[in-house]
């Protein structure tokens, strides 16, 4: 909150999205007649009409949307499970789900239905958000049943604790919309759901958009079928640097890894490869260069480090710094959001008390029965505490009930304010973590019981926070054009019931074909959660790696830059990072080009849009093969020509990918 003197205040008043936000205070802070900087205040709202008005009725939870909603459900879902295992980030199906959606709908079905379309994206990402919620946490498991010598976890298990973090996030935001999405219109500006707002309304362009994400969905899934099943040229592209000892530098040539550094942009993709560059360029062979010196063996591996080379070293040390680096990231921003944490979870309660849950008679005020939210969060409740597939107990689903309400308030709020990016989900699940370690620990419900416990209640709350934010991004959406509350949020079960279905087939499918913590499947986030709760419960963790990502963690803190992404970097091998890098350049052009046009440019930002459709597309693509290549590979079906064209031929291959990328946004022809 902005204190103001109003003397040294002058406010322009402008008007920017009339049809969602209205007019707004844009303030420029004045002292001493210098100019200090910008802040967005809106103004207070006249009451508000969305594109549809509430007394027209439209087609909407029909058929149609609920079954392309499962299926983009589905679809992203498992895409973005095999993108986070790989890279330790998803992406927001949201968008891209409404654009396919309008491609089909209107395109094939010649029908003309936004609030279809809207129903189809809130079934979609809320199983894109489900999947997020349970791939950064849940394969842990997988990880400690081969490690225990134990059978890996049921699908009904995976299922259950999916499912339950996803029903208990939509319910426990329910009660909340009149006061976050109603009242607080035009303070709260939920950026996501505002953007894919104006895609729906802008649905007449669906066809030209639609295309532009199935190319892409279609040049990824070739392109990693020629890759990963044909083989015809290797995934990563690799070499040392002669003269330099135990330095290494090479690129995942692959489609995902190019799409998502074209959505993140150039910044974020710079942050993640100078923490990769600090790993490889320097950790790694100032490590080899002490091994050089003898046969020294350094705790926790058991081989001299002369006899590691690069990916040994990687992987019995980096790895630890790297997480101790994210973890330190993931609690300082917690730390950093905790005023707004409590503020908000103070506001959202206020505004709770005095408005209570929308429940008029206006179509477009109705939200799901107070009664049933009640009657279905007790049951899952319940069903926690007495259910072994759940293994939580009284005290683990009391912790649930207590840390899965307060986050997924926080979450709902602050992803109004920030966006989902910064949405502090991990910061929140570690947290979590800690507090559940430390307590199952003084209650004498310590080891593999323990252990298994306390990651599933961390997985639940991730999952809640996920999908919370998710929900009330989509409600925004809805509240723009005019849905029905009460069906968005029966759609957003629908998702998460899809979602959770899939999602224990999916995780199962890949531990079995490549196994988590794997080069192919480093589950990053998933990794960090495992070594949180063994660092608490056994405590035979490598401290002293941990606390030198720390370090650098606090380094980082201190020269103002974002811990995050530098942590990731530092955390996963370089190979990922320099193709994130490529996609962020290519980004990067069209940024200085609408940064030197003054923001303003409409047709540099319909290149921008057709580049993000494409590179979701790209990512999508390249999931779906994935998963089809993990089923060859678990059912033993080689599919490989024989011929492999070598590290050039990936290059080439990379080139030529990177030029469809390039001709989808830099190239773009618009009018």
């Amino acid at each position: 909150m902005w204190t103001i003197d109003q003397e040294n205040v002058f406010i322009k008043r402008i008007t920017a999205f009339p049809q969602f936000l209205g007019e707004i205070d844009f303030c420029i802070y004045l002292r001493d007649n210098k100019e200090y900087g910008g802040g967005l205040q809106m103004a207070k709202q006249k009451e508000f009409k969305p594109f549809i008005s509430a007394d027209k009725v439209l087609p909407e939870f029909t058929g149609t949307s609920i079954f392309l909603g499962i299926l983009m459900a589905v679809v992203f879902g498992a895409a973005n499970a095999y993108l986070g295992l790989k890279v330790g980030m998803t992406i927001s199906a949201s968008i891209p789900a409404a654009v396919i959606s309008m491609g089909f709908i209107r395109g094939i079905l010649k029908k003309e239905s936004i609030l279809e379309n809207n129903m189809v994206q809130t079934i979609g990402s809320a199983g894109e958000s489900l999947a997020a919620g349970a791939i950064f946490t849940l394969p842990a498991l997988y990880i400690w049943t081969q490690e225990w010598g134990m059978g890996a976890p049921s699908l009904i298990r995976i299922t259950a604790i999916a499912l339950a973090g996803g029903i208990l996030g939509v319910l426990f935001m329910v009660p909340l919309r009149k006061a976050l999405i109603v009242n607080e219109h035009g303070v709260l500006p939920y950026p996501e759901g505002t953007a894919c707002a104006e895609v729906l309304l802008a649905g007449e362009e669906g066809g030209e958009k639609a295309r532009a994400c199935f190319t892409g969905l279609g040049v990824g899934a070739l392109y990693k079928f020629v890759q990963g099943g044909l083989q015809l040229f290797p995934g990563d592209v690799e070499t040392t640097i002669p003269g330099y000892e135990g330095a290494a530098i090479g690129g995942s040539a692959m489609p995902a890894l190019l799409g998502v550094g074209f959505i993140i942009g150039p910044k974020i993709s710079a942050y993640m490869l100078a923490g990769a560059v600090i790993g490889w360029l320097g950790l790694i062979p100032l490590i080899a260069n002490i091994g050089s010196m003898g046969d020294i063996v350094m705790y926790p591996a058991t081989d001299p480090i002369s006899e590691l080379g690069h990916w040994g070293i990687w992987d019995s040390y980096i790895r630890y710094v790297g997480a101790g680096a994210v973890a330190f990231g993931g609690i300082f921003s917690l730390i950093k959001s905790l005023p707004l944490i409590v503020q908000t979870f103070k506001d959202a309660m206020k505004d709770y008390s005095a408005g209570g849950v929308g429940g008029g008679s206006l179509r477009t005020d109705k939200d799901m029965s107070m009664k049933l939210v009640l009657i279905g969060s007790l049951a899952v409740i319940l069903a926690m505490m007495m259910l072994p597939v759940i293994p939580v107990g009284f005290g683990g689903a009391l912790l649930i009930a207590i840390f899965g309400f307060f986050f997924a308030t926080v979450s709902s709020r602050i992803v109004g304010l920030v966006g989902s990016s910064s949405n502090p989900v991990s910061g929140m699940t570690i947290a979590t973590l800690i507090v559940t370690a430390i307590v199952f620990k003084a209650t004498g419900n310590d080891g593999q019981a323990g252990m298994i416990g306390t990651l599933t209640v961390g997985a639940i709350i991730c999952i809640i926070a996920a999908m919370a934010g998710d929900t009330s991004q989509d409600l925004k959406t809805g509240f723009l054009v005019g849905a029905t509350p009460f069906r968005q949020q029966y759609g957003e079960l629908i998702g998460a019931l899809a979602s959770a279905l899939a999602i224990g087939f999916v995780l199962t499918l890949l531990n079995n074909a490549w196994g988590f913590g794997s080069q192919e499947l480093p589950a990053p986030q998933a990794t960090l959660m495992r070594l949180v709760i063994e660092g608490v419960m056994g405590g035979n963790l490598p401290w002293a790696l941990v606390f030198t990502g720390v370090g650098i963690g606090v380094a980082i803190e201190l020269l103002g830059l974002p811990v995050l992404p530098i942590a990731i970097g530092l955390y996963l091998p370089i190979h990922l990072s320099t193709p994130i890098m490529v996609g962020g350049l290519v980004r990067g052009v069209l940024d200085k080009k609408q940064e030197k046009a003054g923001g303003e440019d409409a047709g540099i930002k319909a290149k921008i849009e057709s580049g993000i459709l494409y590179a979701s597309g790209l990512i999508a693509g390249e999931g779906l093969i994935g998963i089809i290549l993990a089923l060859f590979a678990v059912a033993g079906l080689n599919v490989t020509i024989g011929t492999n064209i070598g590290q050039i031929g990936a290059l080439l291959f990379f080139a030529a990918l990177t030029y469809t990328l390039v001709k989808f946004s830099i190239l773009k022809k618009t009018q």
